[in-house]
């Protein structure tokens, strides 16, 4: 089959079918677009949730004065300074669990809640009493928090034991719900597209019906007949997955260049991220048009 009569007949029915084209090439664009957002969203999930999993504490508080009235766990009192070594003789004893503990006095945790609130109208009002020294546990797994807590609940002086990843849990579960609505999207708009190729490419047929005839009476197989429309289809599949690309490299220079700047506590996927997913992009869009094109031809070209 020579090039120059294939490129010829998708020039012509690029432009006997513009409109359609060009409607065909944005809704590929939009839906490989929201495909590939929706890969990168479940990337930066895994990135962020690898790089501040090894980050989080469990804390494991002691009770203080004002507690003995307010909770059951703490009625005798503020734990003693023997209870708060217990505490850390047994940590000390689950080497394979806990990487390293530090303690922290009711006054520095007071002096970093006062840096982190400096405007906080209970400054004046709390003193550094009112709040809890604790012992700060980072462990070999984050996932076996549940052994800690379960160590460590109900001692004497031990007020509550707390894990830390449960304030990233939120954070991970809106982007999840981000990546799922983003994968809903980019299946409805994959549907629309592959509706305006199949009717682009009946169109398109019906357009050229007495070209086809003649090349079918002068001995044309039905795969040199069809090759032009596939091909029409799959180009304008890949101007919508260049455009789509274009949008995913646009979105990762705005993260990288404006949002990462403002938003210093997340750590964001780089470049080869994106250009990882782009060729996925492309064989996707070019695939998904080639096949309905071809599977639109056996049932309405009749050659």
């Amino acid at each position: 089959m020579r090039a120059q009569f294939v490129l010829s007949e998708i020039g012509v029915g690029l432009r006997r079918n513009l409109t359609m084209t060009i409607a065909v090439v944005v809704s590929v664009a939009l839906s490989l677009a929201l495909a590939g957002a929706s890969l990168l969203v479940r990337d930066q999930v895994n990135s962020m949730k690898g790089y501040w999993y090894d980050k989080v504490e469990v804390s494991i508080y002691f009770c203080t004065k004002s507690d003995a009235k307010t909770s059951a766990q703490c009625s005798a009192g503020a734990a003693t300074d023997q209870q708060v070594q217990d505490v850390k003789a047994q940590l000390d004893k689950m080497t394979q669990l806990v990487q390293s503990s530090t303690f922290e006095s009711s006054a520095e945790a007071y002096k970093r809640w006062k840096d982190t609130n400096p405007d906080n109208p209970l400054l004046a009002a709390v003193g550094a009493d009112a709040m809890p020294q604790s012992w700060r546990v980072k462990l070999n797994d984050p996932e076996k928090y549940d052994v800690v807590q379960s160590a460590f609940a109900g001692k004497p002086g031990v007020k509550s034991v707390e894990d830390q990843r449960k304030i990233l849990e939120n954070l991970f579960g809106l982007l999840n719900g981000l990546q799922t609505a983003a994968f809903v999207i980019m299946v409805l708009m994959l549907f629309v597209a592959l509706l305006l190729i199949v009717n682009t490419v009946r169109v398109s047929a019906f357009s050229r019906r007495r070209e086809t005839g003649i090349m079918r009476l002068v001995g044309a197989s039905n795969f040199y007949v069809q090759m032009p429309f596939i091909a029409e289809a799959a180009f304008a599949a890949l101007l919508g997955a260049v455009m789509a690309s274009g949008l995913l490299l646009a979105g990762h220079f705005f993260v990288q260049n404006f949002l990462a700047q403002r938003v210093q506590f997340i750590h964001f996927i780089g470049l080869s991220s994106v250009l990882t997913v782009i060729p996925l992009l492309v064989v996707l869009g070019m695939g998904m048009a080639g096949i309905a094109a071809f599977i639109t031809l056996r049932k309405y070209l009749k050659v």
